[in-house]
Parts: C-alpha cells; sequence; structure tokens
C-alpha cells in the first residue's frame, strides 16, 4: 500500500511539475509581449535568398510596429524545421509558413492558420519538376536514375508533393539532395549538379512572365526561363500561411491578426508583399482550408512527422 502510495505521489508530482513547466513557459512568452525588452518574433522560412526575406519581413515589421505599437522582431532560421520548432517552444509567435510546414505545426503544436495568401486571385499552386532544356529528360518517367535537387525537407512543393509522387508511380532516383531553397534548386540543375529540380508553380501574370521559381533568378540569370523548363507538375496545393503560436494573449493576437489583414489590402503593404514570396494579398484562413493536404498524404499512406525524421 505504501508504495502504491508513494508511486502515486511521484506521478502527481511529474505531471504537476510538467504542467507547472508548460504554463511558465507560456508566461514567460507572454510576459510584456510585444514590448522592446520582448517583442512579437516573426520568422520567415528560408525559401528564398534570406537577406532579401529578412528586408521585406523588417518592412512588414516596422509597418505593423506603426499600426499596433507593438514592437516586432524578424528572424530566417536556417530550415523550415527551425520555424515550426520555433513556435512549439514559443521562441517564435508568429511564422510566415508553406502548406506543409503549417500542417506539421498543427500537428505537433497545435500552432492555428490566420490568413492564406493569394497570388494572381488564385488560393492555390502547384510544385514543378524543372530539367534543363538540352537534356533528354523530357517527362517524369525520365527521372528514373538521376539526380534530384528537393528544396527543404518540409517544403510540399519542393519535397513533398514530388517525392510522394515519383514514389506513387514507382520511380527512383539515383540520388536526391537538399539544397535548402527554391532559387538553390534551380541553380543546381541549371549549374549541371542535378539533372531534375522541384519547386513550387504559378501560372503566368497577364503579361505571360512565368511565376514560378525561375522568375526569381532573372536579375543574375537572365536566360533562366530558356535554359531551365517544366517538365511535370504535381496536384494543386493550397497557398501557403500566416500562422501563430498556441496560448498567444487575445487581444495582442486580434490586434495584430486586425493589422495584418490592413497592411495586406494596403498599397504599399501590397508591395511589400509581392517582393517577399510574390503575394497579392491575404485571406483569412481556417485548419480545415488544409485538409485536403492531410486527404492527400493519408491516400499516400504517409505520415508527415515522418518528413522530417
Amino acid at each position: 500500500m505504501r508504495i502504491k502510495l508513494i508511486t502515486f505521489i511521484v506521478l502527481l508530482f511529474v505531471l504537476t511539475s510538467a504542467c507547472m513547466s508548460e504554463s511558465g513557459r507560456i508566461d514567460k512568452a507572454n510576459k510584456a509581449l510585444g514590448s522592446k525588452r520582448n517583442p512579437i518574433k516573426m520568422y520567415f522560412v528560408p525559401s528564398l535568398e534570406a537577406g532579401k526575406v529578412v528586408a521585406s519581413g523588417e518592412a512588414i515589421a516596422k509597418a505593423l510596429q506603426a499600426e499596433t505599437g507593438y514592437y516586432f522582431k524578424v528572424a530566417v532560421p536556417t530550415s523550415y524545421a527551425a520555424v515550426i520548432e520555433a513556435l512549439g517552444s514559443y521562441q517564435a509567435d508568429i511564422a510566415w509558413l508553406p502548406t506543409f510546414a503549417y500542417v506539421l505545426a498543427k500537428q505537433k503544436y497545435d500552432a492555428e492558420v490566420k490568413f492564406m495568401t493569394v497570388r494572381n486571385g488564385l488560393k492555390q499552386y502547384r510544385g514543378q519538376f524543372v530539367a534543363r532544356a538540352d537534356s533528354p529528360i523530357k517527362t517524369i518517367e525520365d527521372i528514373q536514375g538521376k539526380v534530384v535537387a528537393y528544396t527543404d525537407a518540409a517544403s510540399t512543393s519542393g519535397y513533398i508533393y514530388p517525392s510522394a509522387m515519383l514514389k506513387e508511380q514507382g520511380i527512383e532516383p539515383s540520388q536526391t539532395r537538399f539544397t535548402g531553397s527554391h532559387n538553390a534548386a534551380i541553380l543546381a540543375v541549371y549549374s549541371g549538379t542535378a539533372d531534375v529540380g522541384c519547386t513550387y508553380w504559378s501560372p503566368p501574370d497577364s503579361s505571360g512572365l512565368p511565376k514560378d521559381a525561375r522568375e526569381k533568378l532573372l536579375d543574375t540569370k537572365p536566360d533562366v526561363l530558356e535554359k531551365i523548363i517544366p517538365i511535370a507538375f504535381t496536384d494543386w496545393i493550397p497557398n501557403d500561411t500566416v500562422t501563430f503560436r498556441k496560448n498567444m494573449p487575445q487581444e495582442l493576437e486580434a490586434k495584430v491578426v486586425k493589422a495584418l489583414n490592413e497592411f495586406a489590402a494596403s498599397a504599399k503593404g501590397g508591395d511589400i508583399l509581392r517582393s517577399l514570396y510574390d503575394i497579392d494579398g491575404l485571406q483569412y484562413a481556417t485548419d480545415a482550408d488544409y485538409d485536403v493536404v492531410r486527404k492527400t498524404l493519408q491516400l499516400m499512406k504517409l505520415d508527415p512527422s515522418s518528413f522530417l525524421n
């Protein structure tokens, strides 16, 4: 009887300590959140060149500070996984997450999507397989035995959907690698260090200019549209997100959400968002908007968390 009582007390202590530990982390994260000493941490994934993402992110933070009076701090960690973990550990308060990264952050840490991005009036995009125009690779079947450059293990268009598509069709590359960004995946194919690259794709704009990962390289590689061409596409994917961590102070959260919505609708905000991730606007979103991704993964018998193991 005494042993059972001691065991119960120990278990109760462990559970209480865990609860207090979580409560303590929440209190610390929320204490004077938005102040100069504890700014709202807004993280971005390194899907493009980090310096450009930081510059656009800081412009967003400056506009939000002017509107809300809160202080913000911008960061671009080295991987999508690092951003997800930052949300879970209360090191990040807001994250601009790609689709699958959000799905994983919701599953692991109950993160909350607030906005879905809009591009060219669309709330969805696709992944693309690209190859050199002068290579013999013309179809997805030609990828068998070739070197494939992915972006990041938590990138929906740069890894999750294309790798699942290859797996579903029994196509096995000879080698795969993660380049860290969509630009880098394109450059790997351009330079010949990879045969195929996987990146995001959206339809061309009204002028006919392609709005995929190649466009971001036109300044330094003006012939990239001719040298690198799409050979296949994935299914459509819901657009990326603006996601908040759980347990944010409600009044602060509501104020920031309102300010973000107004910022996106302004002319200046639109320019900044386009320079960030080619975003034309933000639309309120719910978790249900991303059920289609979960259903796709279930059909393919894929566990979301396995992609980061």
